[in-house]
């Protein structure tokens, strides 16, 4: 059984890890190429999973273990509000940057740039119940935060 100690951490290392693995298959083993506010996303789970490895690895150190894995809250929570802004430029709610569009990664040659697909940010590729892939990172990301910092605080109040 997981110690409770621990469980806070181990939920933001989790939960940034199965958002980013469900971006990478989608990308790789579906073809949804991601726009430049897709990859805006990405890179707070990243951090995120970084810092919860960190916090992972200082569980001696009870306030360190605590800041980290509180640092990886919020790198999730911010993950989840690009996708909330990103989501609603491809609902039509408001306007996203005006040089939001990229083409697919891979070598430099003109053939490349000629056969790129021009990745639009206000267009979703895909949805499911109305709800686009920038839509569900928001709901997932802040709720995975949210559950983080319940931990967090859970651990601090029973132990009073």
């Amino acid at each position: 059984m997981l110690n409770p100690r621990l469980s806070a951490p181990f939920a933001a290392l989790i939960a940034p890890l199965l958002l980013y693995g469900g971006a990478l298959v989608s990308q790789f083993g579906f073809g949804l190429h991601p726009c430049e506010m897709c990859y805006w996303q990405r890179w707070p789970h990243q951090a995120a999973i970084v810092l919860a490895l960190l916090a992972l690895l200082m569980r001696a150190n009870d306030r360190a273990m605590r800041g980290l894995t509180t640092l990886a809250a919020v790198a999730i929570a911010v993950s989840g509000l690009i996708g909330a802004f990103h989501a609603g430029v491809e609902y039509g709610f408001w306007e996203g940057i005006t040089t939001c569009a990229t083409g697919r990664a891979g070598p430099v040659s003109l053939d490349a740039i000629m056969d790129a697909p021009l990745i639009r940010c206000d267009t979703a590729p895909w949805s499911l119940f109305g709800i686009s892939l920038a839509g569900f990172n928001a709901i997932f990301s802040l709720g995975a935060a949210a559950l983080v910092l319940t931990l967090l605080r859970r651990r601090t109040t029973s132990a009073a």
